[in-house]
Parts: C-alpha cells; structure tokens; sequence
C-alpha cells in the first residue's frame, strides 16, 4: 500500500482533525504522532529518516495509505520524493492562534517541576515501555523546537517568522495541482473537492483541543489510542 495523502501542516494545525477527516473519506488508515506515541517501538525507522534521508518505508508505513503532523512533517520532501503521485495538504491556522496552542501542549509535555521530575525518574525505573515513549516525546521537542525553530520557539517574533517560512517553502516546493492550503475551519468542502471525494453529512471533526492535550497524551503514553 501506497502514501496517497502527505501533510505538510505544523502540528496543532488541525492534523488530529485532518487524520479523522481522511479517516472518514477511506484514507485507512492515516499516520500521525498518536501512532507512534502507542507504537514507539518504531521510532527507529523516524531516527533513520532523520540522519539518512529516507528510511525502510514498506515496513513504516505498512496498511497506511495517508500521514500528517510530526514525525512526517519536517520530512515532507522526502516523503514527496517517495511517493511522487502523492498529493500534499498543507493545513494552517492564525498564528498567534497557533502559537499559543503550541505554548500551552507541546512545548510544556512533560514534567515542569522538580517535584513532577522525581516522580517521573520514578517511574522510568520501572516501566522500560514508558522509558521508549519519553524517547519519542524527547525525539519530536528537539526535532520541532531546536531544529524547525532553532531553538529560539520562545522568541515570538522569531517563531513567527519560521512559521510564515514553513508555509512558503511548501507552496513553493510542491506543484499547485498538488497542494491543498488547507484551513479545518473551511470545513469538507475544500478538503473533499481536493480529493474528489463526496461531502459527508456530519460536521467536519473538531478535535484534540488545547484542554485536552495532557488527558490525551496520557493515555497514549500508556499505549490507548484515542
């Protein structure tokens, strides 16, 4: 099975929205961090793609025929390269709306206190599975925030600036028949005409907001898919 759908969007772009939007018009299924987080196991093939530039794609992504947010993102060329009849969707969101979103989820994952730290080591020493998730977790922070945002994420002009920059690096990487900028608050219409696809009659799915980040990341940090 083949990559149909790469998306080239930031996480908290509405990827988690935009994986169960797929999901729903038969892209099944359609990777995303969640898979990861409950299969770290498979962290290697996103460490190889990493250092290489390419990885042991069949064995990734077997039984997919769609991938969005992080790990794929940064990596989105290479996976265009891969799977050149892809198609490229490029979710995006107001950037304070975004930024904020990133502040309060991803850039806090994980313990903040001393207190939280030593409960934590705690808990390392006893459960290797968890030991493997913190790695995945520690793998998308210093991919994301060093790397993408050159470990400047919390210099707001700077991030903004790499923002906008992501956005005109894929419109300018990817061919306009290709590429779908995509905002989920459009709702089916741009997505399902972009994929030739009929509208369904439910609303889009709004998902993973902000107030359920830590109930969701738990939960899959002990191997629940949600």
């Amino acid at each position: 099975m083949s990559i149909k759908i790469i998306g080239a969007g930031l996480p908290r772009t509405g990827t988690n929205t935009l994986k169960e939007s797929l999901e729903r018009l038969g892209y099944v299924k359609t990777y995303h961090m969640k898979e990861l987080l409950v299969h770290p196991e498979n962290l290697h093939y996103w460490l190889t793609l990493k250092t290489t530039g390419t990885t042991q794609w069949e064995e990734l992504y077997k039984g997919f025929q769609a991938t969005v947010d992080f790990p794929s993102y940064p990596w989105y060329k290479e996976h265009l390269r891969r799977y050149p009849d892809a198609k490229v969707i490029l979710t995006v969101r107001p950037f304070e709306n975004w930024y904020s979103s990133v502040h309060s989820t991803i850039w806090q994952a994980g313990p903040q206190t001393v207190p939280q730290k030593i409960v934590m080591m705690s808990k390392l020493l006893f459960n290797p599975r968890l030991r493997s998730v913190i790695k995945c977790v520690k793998f998308a922070k210093e991919s994301i925030f060093k790397d993408h945002f050159q470990g400047r994420f919390e210099d707001k002009a700077f991030a903004e600036k790499i923002f906008n920059e992501h956005i005109e690096d894929v419109k300018a990487s990817v061919p306009a028949e290709k590429l779908l900028v995509y905002d989920v608050s459009e709702g089916w219409g741009p997505l399902c005409q972009f994929l030739g696809a009929p509208e369904p009659h439910e609303p889009l799915p709004h998902l993973n907001k902000k107030e359920n980040f830590k109930k969701m990341l738990g939960e899959l940090m002990q191997g629940h898919m949600v």
